[in-house]
């Protein structure tokens, strides 16, 4: 067999693939600087789409670039200094405009913005301009929003990931040491998952310069690295010492890789292609996103099939092997004896608790990320809150922007502008019409940029009769086409995802009934999840347990990556018990013994797994940058549920209700998997597994 030939190579030359592995990881953590410098901030964009084509015509009309914005809290509006601080910004090079200082409500702040120009010059002059402001004579001075609000999120980003570490890899550690009960064993599992994410790291630095990669794939990378190295490490290591309690370390790692490696191997595949689902949809960031987790998925695996023989073979002697324990008793197996007894009501009971815990997802509304979506410390966040609170402005609120692709008469424009201004939700409006550039009506939507309100407007501006060809954009209409454009899409994602996973499942298990089961309970456990995001950050309801408020909204990609990353979880801990359970049931034919001997030999194994991703998925939840928290408390909390109620409760039911059925499949897929499938261990004596007439 391929993985048992090549664990035994790896083993034996376990010096030269040691010494391989250590400079990918050298070169891993060296490319990590250059690679931070050419990640991109944007999401929720479609490429092509009309809010798209908008923003393009109104950039190559208009020489302005980004901006920032300020408040002096305290100092009154009339006073000498601001003219003169305004005076001075003006004076930069690369300054654009300054607006004219508005004061508070109360007199007793002020608020200006800096615009730049579209060139070098004006980037450069970003860090003067933050630093006139900064330096203002005032009591209390916050600077933030556009260009530093996105540097802000930047950087909340990375700080997030290191905090993430710091947090999960030693609990990870300490864990893997109780559950080892020696370092050696546990330290093996942490070496492959660094491994495997600074192989990543080099892989991510190469995709880079082909295509955009987003700065959050690097928090991705590292959640979904370190887990699924420590999973795969942990079950390898795991029956390596099961098969050491009766064989020499040889003979008990080519027993460990015929056997676990080749579950490695399908579970590796069954992720990757959920994470390859990713690249059909139409979001640049979220391709990035599955180039990403395709890439640490696909080199843990590589590092688990790979590396790990070699260390065995380097520190195997000094694991200690696992006691002598019956198939036949223990707690997974007591536990698969009380759900036999009655599946059917334990089947209803738990599937209608996670269904009515996906309730709330039924109300998810969408925004992308602002400045809520900082920490409360956050400047540009505590600028957004300033405003709102004691000025007298909509500057804050993204308006709802109308493009003519064409010249339009100024009268034309102006009875289109008034049309408009009649539409249900419009607070203001604004008309330009600048030589040279096209013209453009601006709506202020009641609430805020990606309210109700705004997303209402969109489609009645779309939907009202214009004097020339318009273009409609703004935040509000990104959110729209970013929508429409995955309501698009997902459904054939989705498909060829749950289609390659059914294909994959029946090729390693040879039945078309285990596959199908497999997707209807992950689907299951990820609506529970979904139910639980939107009951805590959009309604606000635990909120402080995990550090948020009621955000009124989801992250536009939260649910995609916890969808795609989630399932990829689910059937990875669904090919460990399976992979045990089909193994049993090739030997006897006897369902039930298989489904208890299976969950006896595994469910200590999912359980720790499991374990350890909560805890690296929990260290992002402790993170500032709400995106990042609702990805890591969405997988933390589907991967809880999965190992739980799913596996130790409703695989037994399910599987005990099926029977012999649960291995059935028509005769022509029969003879595909004996030609195609993947086979280990002894076979079945003739007439022990007869398919269900």
């Amino acid at each position: 067999m391929l993985l048992t030939r090549t664990a035994t190579w790896c083993a034996r030359h376990r010096l030269l693939v040691v010494a391989v592995w250590a400079a990918v990881l050298v070169g891993g953590l060296a490319a990590a600087p250059a690679l931070f410098e050419r990640l991109d901030p944007s999401t929720g964009t479609v490429p092509g789409s009309e809010s798209d084509r908008g923003a393009r015509l109104l950039d190559e009309a208009d020489a302005d670039g980004g901006s920032i914005s300020a408040v002096l809290d305290g100092r009154p509006a009339d006073a000498a200094s601001t003219a003169a601080l305004t005076a001075d910004l003006e004076e930069l090079c690369g300054v654009a405009a300054v607006t004219p200082p508005l004061p508070a409500r109360d007199g007793q702040a002020v608020a200006l913005s800096v615009t730049f120009d579209d060139s070098p010059a004006g980037e450069a002059a970003v860090d003067d301009a933050t630093a006139l402001l900064r330096a203002a004579d005032a009591p209390r001075v916050l600077v933030g929003g556009g260009v530093l609000q996105d540097r802000e999120m930047e950087e909340q980003a990375a700080a997030d990931l290191a905090r993430a570490e710091l947090f999960s890899l030693p609990v990870a550690l300490v864990l893997l040491v109780v559950l080892f009960g020696g370092v050696v064993a546990a330290g093996i599992p942490v070496l492959v998952a660094l491994v495997g994410v600074g192989a990543t790291l080099l892989a991510l630095l190469a995709t880079s310069g082909l295509a955009d990669v987003s700065v959050y794939a690097v928090n991705v990378v590292t959640m979904l690295g370190l887990g699924l190295a420590v999973d795969y490490a942990l079950l390898l290591v795991a029956r390596y010492r099961e098969e050491r309690s009766g064989a020499e370390p040889a003979a008990a790692l080519e027993r460990t890789f015929a056997t676990a490696g080749r579950t490695v191997a399908f579970s590796g595949l069954t992720v990757a292609v959920s994470l390859a689902g990713l690249l059909l949809l139409p979001d640049p960031f979220l391709r990035s996103m599955g180039v990403a987790g395709l890439s640490v998925v696909l080199l843990d695996v590589l590092a688990a099939l790979t590396l790990l023989p070699a260390l065995l073979a380097l520190l195997g002697t000094r694991i200690r092997p696992a006691r002598a324990a019956r198939a036949d008793r223990g707690v997974f197996v007591g536990i698969a004896r009380r759900v036999r007894r009655r599946p059917l009501a334990v089947a209803l009971a738990v599937g209608a608790l996670l269904a009515l815990a996906a309730v709330p997802f039924l109300g998810v509304r969408y925004a992308d990320p602002d400045a809520r979506s900082l920490p409360v410390d956050s400047s540009s966040r505590l600028l957004v809150e300033t405003v709102q609170s004691r000025f007298d402005t909509d500057a804050d609120v993204d308006p709802v922007t109308v493009v003519a692709r064409g010249p339009v008469a100024p009268a034309a424009l102006g009875g289109y502008a008034a049309r408009l201004r009649g539409l249900d939700g419009v607070l203001a409006v604004r008309t330009s019409a600048d030589p040279g550039a096209p013209a453009v009506v601006e709506l202020v939507p009641e609430g805020t940029s990606q309210g109700p309100a705004a997303l209402r407007l969109v489609a009645q501006v779309r939907a009202t009769d214009a004097p020339v060809p318009v273009l409609v954009t703004g935040d509000a209409a990104r959110l729209v086409d970013h929508q429409a454009a995955l309501a698009q899409r997902l459904p054939w994602t989705v498909a060829v995802v749950a289609v390659g996973t059914a294909v994959l499942l029946f090729l390693f298990t040879g039945s078309v009934v285990v596959p199908v089961k497999a997707l209807v309970l992950s689907v299951l456990s990820l609506g529970a999840s979904f139910g639980a995001l939107v009951w805590v950050f959009q309604e606000g309801h635990l909120g402080g347990l995990v550090g948020t408020e009621a955000l009124g909204s989801l992250s536009t990609t939260t649910p995609v990556l916890v969808l795609a990353i989630g399932f990829g979880l689910s059937m990875d801990y669904e090919v460990f018990l399976l992979g045990r359970i089909a193994e049993v049931y090739r030997r006897t034919g006897d369902n039930d013994l298989a489904v208890e001997q299976g969950l006896q030999r595994t469910g200590g194994t999912v359980t720790a797994a499991a374990l350890l991703m909560v805890v690296v998925f929990a260290g992002f939840v402790a993170g500032g940058f709400s995106p990042v928290k609702q990805v890591g408390l969405g997988l933390a909390l589907a991967v809880a549920v999965d190992a739980t109620l799913v596996r130790l409760l409703l695989v037994p039911a399910a599987m005990s209700l099926m029977g012999r059925w649960n291995w059935w499949a028509p005769r022509p897929l029969r003879r595909v998997h004996a030609r195609w499938g993947l086979h280990d261990g002894p076979r079945a004596r003739p007439g022990a597994v007869p398919a269900p007439a």
